[in-house]
């Protein structure tokens, strides 16, 4: 196999020039597993470790060798290769790592495609389909959205057009990798030399797909649940899998959460109205709170307004909201509560006349003291325990 093959180019070749000089030999990295490597330079494929200077220096594990990256190493005789430098990269799908630690993971690198795959089957969910678009714009690869398992989908047209409404201008190819069905849709981003990775949850058929272009069972698969369509984490590791026809597919674990990481070009490519609206904004920093003149504010106000005012005249959405204002609003006397109420302390109440007050204060209005509120003294219980004694603080 021939570097060419593997999506060697001649920026590459240039960037190489000094490594060479050096006695050092490109090389891409296939696989990694706990800091050991699988290099493929063209001829053969070969394990390799990293320098120890280049894992010192090394400001993060982001810096160290990914899956896909382009590598000088210095090729021993019998031993394993080593890894001396990592050659910039030309795209690059990292986010943050799970959990509460603020870290970057890389993915994927040097890609040129992403396949973003997504089950029609209880899988499917048109939020997951803009982060993972979001993120692949920050990468520098383009995404291609591919509906995996269609011959589960009820309504496949339906799902598709939901699909597409969220991936706007993005190739949307649904396809059945189980069946076999649909593969040819995505020859045009499958050409020699070229990376495509597979990015997608557990479950949503990222290693069938894989078998289902190489033509045999390389990759391990599993069930998924049958309430919810969730998978297990069947691939364990992230390997550069080259196909017959040419190609290099990267295939990656299924992700349990997706956070973004970058800056926000990638928001912008995956929602363009708002980053449109968000320019006319009064202040270049707005963060769409409570800023004045948020021109993406107003859009929301405006077409909340319109879904309201469309929503007014018919059913009963409008006859439950009329009900609730009429009862927070309606005039009149309030109505009173049931039971018997104590007087409010300091008011004044005036005794009957009839009885047994006699003498100057006869008829007098006098404040009618408000109750005494009694507590349980420390280890006295109340009502109901062996004493029911309560004692007065």
């Amino acid at each position: 196999m021939q570097l060419r093959r593997l999506g060697w180019n001649q920026i590459l070749e240039d960037t190489f020039h000094p490594f060479r000089e050096q006695g050092l030999v490109p090389a891409r990295v296939a696989r990694e597993d706990r800091g050991r490597y699988l290099l493929l330079d063209g001829r053969c494929e070969r394990p390799a470790v990293l320098a120890g200077r280049l894992r010192h220096e090394a400001r993060s594990r982001a810096a160290l060798p990914a899956v896909g990256d382009w590598v000088a190493a210095r090729a021993g005789a019998a031993a394993a290769a080593t890894i001396v430098a990592v050659l910039p990269r030309a795209s690059a799908f990292v986010h943050k790592v799970a959990g509460e630690t603020t870290e970057e993971q890389v993915l994927a690198v040097n890609v040129d495609t992403v396949f973003l795959v997504n089950g029609l089957d209880g899988e499917f969910n048109p939020r997951r389909i803009e982060r993972y678009l979001a993120a692949t714009w920050e990468s520098g690869a383009a995404p291609v959205l591919v509906l995996n398992k269609a011959d589960l989908a009820g309504d496949l047209v339906a799902r598709r057009a939901e699909a597409e409404a969220v991936a706007i201008g993005v190739p949307v190819v649904a396809v059945s990798a189980l069946a076999r069905t649909g593969l040819d849709a995505l020859a045009p981003w499958l050409e020699p030399g070229r990376t495509v990775a597979l990015l997608g949850s557990s479950g949503a058929g990222k290693s069938t797909l894989v078998n289902a272009l190489l033509g045999t069972e390389r990759q391990a698969t599993g069930p998924v649940r049958a309430d919810d369509s969730r998978g297990r984490h069947v691939t364990a590791r992230r390997e550069l899998v080259p196909l017959p026809g040419g190609a290099l597919l990267l295939d990656t674990p299924g992700l349990r959460e997706l956070q973004l990481w970058g800056d926000d070009g990638g928001l912008g490519g995956a929602f363009p109205d708002v980053a449109e609206l968000a320019a006319a904004c009064r202040f270049r920093d707005c963060g769409h709170a409570d800023e004045p003149g948020c021109a993406v504010r107003a859009a929301s106000s405006a077409a909340r307004s319109t879904r309201h005012g469309s929503r007014a005249g018919t059913g009963s959405v409008a006859s439950c909201a009329g009900s609730r204002r009429a009862k927070t609003r309606a005039p009149g006397p309030r109505r009173r509560r049931s039971g018997r109420r104590s007087p409010a302390r300091g008011s004044t109440t005036r005794r009957p006349t009839g009885g047994a007050r006699t003498g100057p204060d006869a008829g007098r209005v006098r404040p009618t003291p408000s109750p005494r509120r009694r507590l349980p003294r420390a280890g006295v219980h109340e009502a109901g325990s062996a004493t029911g004694i309560r004692t007065p603080v």
